[in-house]
């Protein structure tokens, strides 16, 4: 277990390095992001093969390749990104921390390519985050979001927040329920040592929005989703669903 992590952090280094520099190359001939997100899924798909890591996608015939969606994910581990972004079929960008992108080379890259950064302790610039994130899927672009805010020390749901959900109303897209199962004991928050094995990423149906028009329907969406997420959480077998693996 020590000697994959004292191989996989020199290399994930060098490959956030490596491919933040071909982003941001790639960025200057790419005009809506798409290409600079298909070099992030060649990272993550680097960063997944080099941690021996496997995912696999459940579900996937509930999306349509035409849709644009809000995705709500549970959140333990940094591993939960690639993991989306290697197995997710539909092109997307992050609602993510202001922090990240003050990253030199990585943060850069997020901005070119068109991710979205939000800053919860203003409220006027957040909500402006949520109207940029609304354009982008009414334009046709797909958003994924963690409502947990930050990656959680156990497998159990934190408190949701509920700023993607407002984004979701103003939207009116449908929102797609996203469970990670496994990320946490390949690696947790606050852990170091990297642990080879399998993650499930378990796709809920996507629930309609359109019938909520008021903002105090947060609340039920919310709701919803939790719930959602939280029974492919605890679902054992998963093994009995259709399946997209690698």
């Amino acid at each position: 277990m020590s000697f994959r992590t004292l191989f996989v952090l020199p290399c994930y280094i060098f490959l956030t390095i490596g491919f933040s520099l071909l982003a941001l190359g790639t960025a200057l001939f790419d005009s809506n992001g798409n290409r600079v997100h298909r070099v992030a899924v060649l990272w993550a798909d680097m960063v997944l093969l080099i941690s021996g890591v496997r995912v696999q996608l459940f579900n996937a015939e509930v999306l349509d390749p035409n849709q644009s969606y809000i995705f709500a994910a549970n959140h333990r581990s940094a591993y939960d990104i690639p993991a989306l972004l290697s197995k997710l079929p539909i092109p997307f960008r992050w609602l993510a921390k202001e922090g990240y992108f003050k990253v030199p080379l990585f943060g850069w890259a997020m901005k070119r390519a068109g991710y979205i950064s939000i800053n919860r302790s203003n409220p006027k610039q957040a909500y402006q985050s949520l109207r940029q994130a609304a354009q982008k899927v009414n334009e046709g672009t797909s958003v994924i979001i963690f409502p947990e805010g930050t990656r959680q020390k156990t497998d159990q749901l934190g408190a949701f927040k509920k700023g993607g959900f407002v984004l979701a109303l103003k939207s009116e897209k449908p929102m797609v329920p996203v469970a990670i199962q496994g990320s946490g004991r390949v690696l947790s928050k606050g852990g170091f040592w990297i642990t080879p094995g399998t993650i499930n990423v378990v796709l809920g149906n996507p629930i309609p929005t359109e019938c909520y028009c008021k903002k105090k329907d947060a609340d039920i969406l919310m709701k919803k989703v939790r719930e959602a997420i939280e029974e492919n959480l605890t679902f054992k077998n998963p093994e009995s669903r259709s399946q997209k693996s690698e």
